[in-house]
């Protein structure tokens, strides 16, 4: 028999693992957020300040203007487009936008079914420090099938894109795009993309929008006075995107996107910074997509992020192409390939590489068997990181499946009252591959399959998992909130996509860990990755009991 059953309890006490703040409160904007303006939405009239908007553009407000998207009956002169990317100029009509064209602060609140609210200050904005506006989520419900739902196109622009100067440590207090999400509401956008549109004559781009919620200068993100608001974003690409910097502060942002997650996209120069904040995203709902992806750097100070990529493709939880820093916070990043995190991370950081997927519960101890990290993956993944506070260097031990009790949201245990019945794993020596399917036994020598435990992440706080939808995603049903299940992947066939043959239990060119197989994964901050990961020949004991 391969491996036993370690059947181990951890009880008697809470563990308290890290924290969060996701606790609904009534909705109302904070005393310090005060609205110049009220934009009401409504698929029959659109409100400004209780009257009905202008459609003057020379208006603060107004509606009208037409939409940017990629026209249907154009050839490849037009743009890099696909057929799928074109839109027919019915579906374009379709859309209202609402455009906001002076600074100032906007409370925003109200549905539109089909249509863009877009941030307008003029060409000149960009260089003036007073282009600032400030978008306050009050309740809104924004979906367009044929562009971002939200777009800022032209405000001030506190960065810059000078490669020979960027650095990881930005400042965007100062920027002209803004965003709170208002304490007790909850935001849906929905949103599509626009493919590479070129200028005249050229192969230039003129337009190009990859992503649902959208911004061409630097943005900031963050929640009401209590953090409790929330934002979903749904993309049929990318979901929330930056041509420069992007900062989150706080608040609790979903993103469900095809694509990347979050995207920055200037090369050598792109910060995402998240220093507060819920941040949960999954990058499954296409053929391929990173969970956090910047084309700069990735600096995460504090604040929870469980950054998911498409279980799917070779796409990562958090990927840089300058560098990662993890200085402080609850991290969690999976997918099928591992971008390495910086060493000098002020934060401690634990990765995890396995033999083959695991989409069971994680459960990390210490060398006397206390909690100290646990998340149950809900797709296949082959590399694992997080990084908590209480990470500390020592000896830990790593468990698989079992049963688990405790406080959990999204996957994610703040705290553990019992555990039993894990399997324990190992690292290092020869991979041998065989980390799933292999009937394993249980404590009364069955060989009967650990059944996963009924805890996998509803945002609804349910906690049964979902059934993954079929593939046909309404961006018209605003009605759940969930957005972390995605639909069957087909192929071009039309059949469910599997991950290709080889590569994604490799190790990436990595060496295993240690030349002798071990059951303690001996943390230090120089020896933090862990490779070959996979059931331990034996049980440390056959009962073991801890009083935590």
């Amino acid at each position: 028999m391969r491996t036993k059953i370690l059947n181990k309890i951890i009880a008697l006490g809470t563990v308290s693992l890290m924290t969060t703040a996701c606790v609904p409160a009534s909705s109302a904007l904070a005393d310090d957020i005060k609205a110049d303006s009220v934009i009401e939405l409504s698929d029959s009239e659109i409100l400004v300040d209780g009257e009905k908007a202008s459609t003057d553009s020379n208006s603060a407000v107004y509606t009208g203007a037409d939409i940017i998207y990629y026209e249907d009956g154009t050839d490849e002169s037009y743009g890099a487009g696909t057929e799928a990317e074109k839109h027919s100029s019915e579906e374009a009509a379709a859309n209202t936008v609402v455009t906001i064209t002076e600074p100032g602060t906007y409370e925003i609140k109200g549905t539109l079914s089909n249509g863009q609210l877009a941030i307008d200050l003029g060409e000149d904005a960009e260089d003036d420090p007073n282009a600032v506006v400030t978008l306050v989520l009050d309740g809104v419900d924004i979906n367009c099938s044929v562009a971002p739902a939200v777009i800022f196109y032209n405000v001030y622009e506190c960065g810059s894109g000078d490669t020979e100067t960027a650095t990881s440590d930005v400042d965007t207090s100062a920027a002209g795009a803004n965003v709170i999400i208002a304490d007790g509401t909850v935001n849906n956008i929905t949103g599509s993309h626009v493919a590479k549109i070129y200028k005249d004559g050229t192969t230039d781009k003129k337009y190009k929008f990859d992503g649902a919620f959208y911004s061409k200068m630097s943005m900031n993100i963050d929640g009401g006075t209590l953090g409790t608001g929330r934002l979903n974003i749904t993309a049929d690409n990318e979901g929330l995107d930056s041509e420069l910097h992007l900062t989150i502060n706080g608040g609790i942002i979903h993103i469900n996107s095809a694509d990347d997650g979050i995207n920055t996209n200037e090369d050598g120069v792109s910060v995402t910074t998240i220093n507060d904040g819920y941040l949960y995203i999954f990058a499954g709902n296409g053929s391929e997509g990173d969970g956090i992806d910047s084309n700069g750097w990735i600096v995460i100070n504090g604040g929870t992020v469980i950054s998911l990529a498409n279980p799917n493709s070779m796409d990562g939880g958090i990927d840089s192409d300058m560098g990662t820093y993890i200085n402080g916070g609850t991290v969690v990043g999976a997918g099928g390939m591992y971008d390495e995190i910086e060493n000098d991370s002020k934060q401690l950081f634990m990765f995890m590489q396995f033999a083959e997927d695991t989409d069971d519960t994680i459960v990390v101890t210490d060398e006397n068997d206390n909690p100290v990290f646990a998340y149950d993956f809900p797709y296949d993944y082959t590399y694992i990181v997080f990084s908590t506070p209480e990470l500390a260097e020592g000896t830990y031990h790593v468990y698989m499946g079992g049963s688990i009790e405790g406080t959990e949201e999204e996957g994610l245990y703040t705290s553990i009252t019992s555990y039993t019945d894990g399997i324990q794993l190992k690292h290092g020596g020869v991979s041998n591959g065989e980390m799933n399917g292999e009937p394993t036994a249980r404590p009364d020598d069955s060989t009967e399959m650990l059944e996963r435990p009924e805890n996998a992440p509803n945002t609804d706080g349910t906690q049964t998992p979902p059934e993954k939808p079929e593939n046909n995603n309404n961006p018209n049903d605003s009605s759940n909130s969930s957005q972390t299940t995605p639909p069957e992947k087909p192929d071009g066939n039309g059949e469910t996509m599997k991950k290709p043959e080889g590569g994604f239990g490799d190790h990436m060119g990595m060496n295993n860990s240690a030349e002798e197989e071990s059951s303690d994964f001996v943390f230090t901050r120089e020896t933090r990755n862990f490779t070959n990961v996979t059931y331990a020949e034996s049980a440390t004991e056959s009962t073991k009991t801890t009083t935590v």
